[in-house]
């Protein structure tokens, strides 16, 4: 992901978090109201490792219209422009652990498609929100464990289809 990331869209990210989570904790806290969201986040903080495929082009994309987006609602708000923010990677995954990406991927999919149009946008809102918070650095650190989960849970299935001698 070569795109730049700015502090703007760092802070519209951050206040989709925020519009997303706070109608779930005024409220009664039920997961399934926040499930949309939540996988939309998964499936985004999962997709900045992806290089080279749909996910990684998507998160990159997604990245440099929030920067920009971002920039510009800050300019025109206050009056001052975003600053350039440092990027890290989670990581990189596995051939096994691509695979379990791609199944995250199509849960995703089927949810969306069984979703209603509100929850839709959460799915969108958590994917935007997590593609991009997911380069900055103390986010990328904690991804990392996620990725090294994903590659294990791959290894697991393999080795499982292989009869235990992969």
């Amino acid at each position: 992901m070569n795109t730049a990331l700015s502090l703007g869209g760092i802070a519209l990210a951050l206040a989709i978090l925020y519009a997303n989570l706070r109608p779930w904790w005024k409220g009664k806290r039920d997961m399934k109201a926040v499930l949309p969201y939540a996988s939309g986040g998964l499936l985004g903080g999962l997709s900045t490792v992806c290089l080279g495929g749909a996910l990684g082009w998507g998160a990159a994309g997604v990245a440099a219209v929030l920067s920009e987006s971002g920039d510009s609602a800050v300019h025109t708000v206050v009056g001052t422009g975003g600053a350039p923010v440092a990027r890290a990677s989670a990581g990189s995954l596995t051939g096994p652990g691509g695979v379990v990406v791609f199944l995250v991927c199509v849960a995703v999919v089927i949810l969306f498609k069984a979703s209603t149009a509100k929850d839709r946008w959460r799915i969108v809102g958590g994917f935007s929100t997590f593609a991009v918070l997911g380069v900055l650095p103390a986010v990328a650190g904690l991804l990392a464990r996620l990725v090294l989960g994903v590659n294990a849970i791959g290894d697991w299935g393999l080795n499982a289809l292989n009869g235990g001698s992969a």
